[in-house]
């Protein structure tokens, strides 16, 4: 659907990823199913995650942006931050996703944002607020991520 654009990361994080032989532009990348819906991450640090999706696409019968996509977009977005923010030794694994639906979308683009709301060592919790075009909030979401070692 979109062209995947490179993801910006900070260079001590992609060249710690290198040294296990991880390509981590790609390990982030939306995956599949964010793939199909248009997904973009634009920006990942722990503390910032943001990307974008279309709503052409991703529309529900009365053409608004279909709530389970947001939640697609919201998930992507706060599970890169919380792989991020537990390192290469963790995985992160999500174990709840709450969205709430401030208003609909038509057309466009949809960007969404996510800042972390607790980092500790098993779980990491982020806010991820999904805005249209004019800055208008469209959902708001929380995403609570396990993180599981890596290797075991």
């Amino acid at each position: 659907m979109g062209e995947q654009t490179t993801v910006k990361f900070p260079q001590d994080v992609i060249d710690e990823y290198a040294e296990l032989g991880v390509d981590l532009p790609a390990l982030f990348s939306a995956g599949h199913l964010g793939e199909r819906m248009g997904v973009q991450i634009l920006e990942a640090a722990a503390d910032r995650v943001v990307g974008t999706m279309p709503v052409e696409g991703n529309t529900q019968p009365y053409g608004l942006l279909h709530g389970g996509a947001s939640a697609v977009l919201a998930e992507t977005l706060g599970s890169v931050g919380s792989m991020l923010h537990g390192g290469p030794s963790k995985i992160a694994v999500g174990v709840d996703l709450n969205c709430t639906h401030h208003r609909g979308a038509r057309s466009g683009m949809v960007t969404g944002v996510a800042t972390p709301v607790h980092r500790g060592r098993s779980t990491a919790t982020y806010e991820i607020v999904i805005t249209d075009e004019q800055d208008k909030r469209v959902c708001t979401a929380r995403l609570t991520c396990l993180l599981r070692d890596a290797q075991g």
